[in-house]
């Protein structure tokens, strides 16, 4: 259970405890709706996104907007951005971002898929929306030059939370608010 993301050594020992509890047929049915899972959930031909069938919803869906794709690290991005129920285009999961400590370069990304298809369906925007770590930064920076040539390419603006005090936010949050600041309507 520790091996889970974000599952420490208590809450793990307290999760094994209550399916310890549990009656046997549930704690099968949930093994079970974990393998159905692991068989039939795999990533979209297209973007990349989880998916159950070769295509997902999104990029299936008629009433997505087709000239803007946005660029994520990974769905859970994609399901985080769904949330807001604000951006209405395409997606592009990358399968994590380049981080050279971990092994990870471009070419363990789908990068290259990336500039495929934006050269091929020529959108007007592809927006970065890649967390703001050192990796995240260069991830941002390295996708970015290999679309330059074929479409714009913005990013989401980063700064301060809703309900945030700006005593407390580090400076470079404070620097991004800064930069991503707009006018007034």
């Amino acid at each position: 259970m520790q091996r889970l993301p974000g599952v420490g050594p208590k809450s793990a020992q307290r999760l094994a405890l209550h399916l310890i509890k549990r009656p046997e047929a549930e704690v099968e049915a949930l093994a079970h709706a974990l393998m159905d899972a692991k068989k039939q959930v795999g990533l979209c031909q297209v973007c990349y996104h989880l998916s159950s069938e070769p295509v997902c919803d999104i990029c299936r869906n008629p009433n997505r907007d087709n000239t803007t794709i946005c660029v994520v690290a990974d769905s859970r991005d994609v399901i985080a951005l769904e949330k807001t129920r604000e951006y209405k285009g395409k997606y592009h999961v990358l399968g994590g971002v380049i981080s050279p400590m971990d092994g990870i370069g471009p070419e363990q990304l789908t990068a290259q898929v990336l500039v495929r298809r934006v050269s091929q369906q020529q959108p007007k925007e592809v927006i970065m929306a890649i967390s703001p770590s050192v990796e995240g930064e260069t991830t941002t920076l390295y996708i970015g030059q290999l679309l330059k040539p074929f479409t714009k390419v913005t990013r989401i603006a980063f700064g301060l939370p809703v309900g945030g005090d700006l005593e407390y936010a580090d400076e470079v949050t404070l620097a991004r608010a800064l930069e991503g600041r707009r006018e007034l309507d």
